[in-house]
């Protein structure tokens, strides 16, 4: 797909289309990374989208145990006073 480049103030930049917007969930804020001779333009997504519900599908399912106790034998907490 070919877009022009438009002058916007003293800077240029591109214009997306409003199915483009909708069809890649493109809201306030994307996220571009510099690849390679190459400019990719991504939506940004909150990072913890879905923590909630993946938590409590572990929890339901007994899989949120501690694989490590909180405080090792060898440890020294006068080393910290």
């Amino acid at each position: 797909m070919d877009v022009s480049v438009i002058q916007i103030g003293n800077s240029k930049g591109i214009r997306l289309s409003k199915s483009l917007l909708e069809r890649y969930n493109i809201k306030d804020t994307v996220e571009l990374i510099l690849e390679k001779g190459h400019i990719v333009i991504k939506p940004k997504g909150n990072p913890r989208e879905g923590w909630e519900a993946a938590f409590k599908k572990m929890h339901e399912s007994g899989d949120d145990k501690a694989l490590m106790n909180d405080v090792f034998e060898d440890e020294n907490f006068e080393e910290w006073i």
